[in-house]
């Protein structure tokens, strides 16, 4: 214990001697040894400051290592930077601003205009290889022009007419970037083409964001017609719109509705939209619903609906027609009535309205009658015994099956119109808008 103690007492003893030999009490005087005379340190500044154009009139005055700089400069910059420069040069102690900022106007301009005749020098000197690099894009583009006027070899590939002419703009813009970058090197300045590529990534993404309707309509174009879902003239249906078609842009599908009326769908709905084409398929079937009383005997009326329609002139007996039962309710019987056309001969609307009226009338003239919606009413608060009143049941008469003569009813058109088609075709003829449809 004793040993530990007298230890920890001579090393208390033993530190403020060692520190007493290294450190520099306050307040001593600062000894510079072997540094560089007044007038060497003036010498070297004025050395200096003669090579710098805009810093030859300054005045500099050295005592005891002290700078003190006056006269003008052209800008409280060019100030702060001469008072740096003093101050490193070796044995200056501290430097003292004593400069005047120039407020004439000449000489606020002239570092400006010496800038600018540089730079027209420089132009000029340049001029030569900024011809060629000039000539070397024009070059280059007319070849990518070329290359993209050539495209029929697409066309040999298969591709549509859209798809066709988004790979001739593809081809036009490699050329002419490598034209691009040609020049570029020419001119020593690639360091340019990762700014460049820096740039048009940006640019891409704000022109994909803005223009995103149309760069999506123009891709949904593309696959239309290499899909090619419809020709012109084709009926089809796109969710609650219906038209048959008159041409496929780059942009959007144009529909004339059935009262002449042009519609215009964007491609990116045609091409995300669940379309039914009336069309594509010559034979096309049409259905109608009627009810009629259950008292009836139903093969009898059945084969009575289906005679009828099969006596229709415009209907395909094969696929042959039907009538079926649907649904019974309410001592209720309702009828299915289906039958095929051919869609290049006979109407579809004219041919379902006389399907229509002549089951109608042979059902009117074999008594059975049509029966319309029942709707069911539920008092809450029956009536008394005494204001009940018997109200009598009239059952339908037991129908009498006689089929009507089809010969003897006044035949009715159903034969295709041709008014829509021939609106189609003017249409086509007379307009210049793009059509990517053969």
């Amino acid at each position: 214990m004793n040993y530990h103690l007298m230890l920890l007492i001579t090393t208390l003893l033993w530190l403020p001697a060692v520190y007493s030999e290294t450190l520099v009490e306050a307040g001593a005087a600062i000894q510079v040894t072997d540094a560089p005379a007044d007038q060497a340190i003036k010498n070297r500044l004025s050395e200096i400051l003669n090579v710098i154009e805009s810093y030859q009139d300054v005045e500099i005055t050295v005592e005891a290592g002290v700078v003190s700089l006056s006269g003008s400069v052209a800008s409280a910059r060019a100030g702060r930077d001469l008072v740096a420069l003093a101050s490193r040069v070796e044995g200056v102690i501290y430097v003292q601003n004593r400069l005047n900022e120039q407020m004439d106007i000449a000489t606020r301009v002239q570092p400006t205009t010496q800038k600018v005749q540089e730079m027209i020098s420089s132009l000029i000197r340049s001029l030569p290889i900024v011809l060629v690099a000039i000539i070397t894009i024009i070059i280059f583009w007319l070849i990518g022009r070329w290359a993209g006027n050539r495209g029929a070899w697409l066309h040999r590939l298969g591709l549509t007419e859209l798809a066709a002419d988004l790979g001739e703009r593809i081809i036009r813009i490699l050329i002419t970037g490598i034209g691009i970058l040609l020049a570029l090197q020419i001119l020593d300045a690639t360091a340019l083409v990762g700014a460049l590529l820096g740039v048009a990534g940006v640019f891409g993404l704000a022109v994909g964001f803005a223009f995103r309707n149309i760069v999506e309509n123009y891709l949904a174009g593309v696959l239309l017609s290499a899909r090619n879902p419809f020709n012109i003239g084709d009926a089809i249906q796109i969710g609650e719109f219906t038209g048959n078609v008159v041409r496929l842009t780059s942009r959007d599908t144009v529909l004339m509705t059935g009262d002449g009326n042009h519609l215009r769908i964007p491609n990116s709905t045609m091409i995300t939209s669940v379309m039914t084409n009336y069309s594509r398929n010559p034979l096309r079937r049409f259905e109608f619903k009627l009810t009629i009383s259950a008292d009836v005997d139903l093969t009898q009326t059945r084969q009575l609906g289906l005679s009828i329609l099969q006596q229709m002139p415009g209907l395909l007996a094969e696929p042959a027609p039907q009538v079926l039962i649907s649904d019974l309710n309410n001592n209720m019987v309702e009828l299915d009535f289906m039958a095929w056309i051919n869609q290049h001969e006979s109407d579809f609307a004219k041919a379902r309205s006389e399907a229509i009226r002549l089951v109608k009338n042979g059902f009117s003239e074999a008594n059975i009658t049509m029966l319309p919606p029942v709707q069911r009413i539920q008092l809450t608060k029956p009536y008394s015994k005494q204001t009940t009143e018997t109200v009598p049941i009239h059952r339908a008469e037991k129908p009498v099956y006689q089929q009507s003569d089809p010969a003897s009813a006044t035949p009715v058109d159903i034969a295709t119109d041709p008014t829509l088609s021939k609106q189609l075709a003017q249409e086509i003829n007379t307009s210049t808008e793009e059509n990517l449809l053969k």
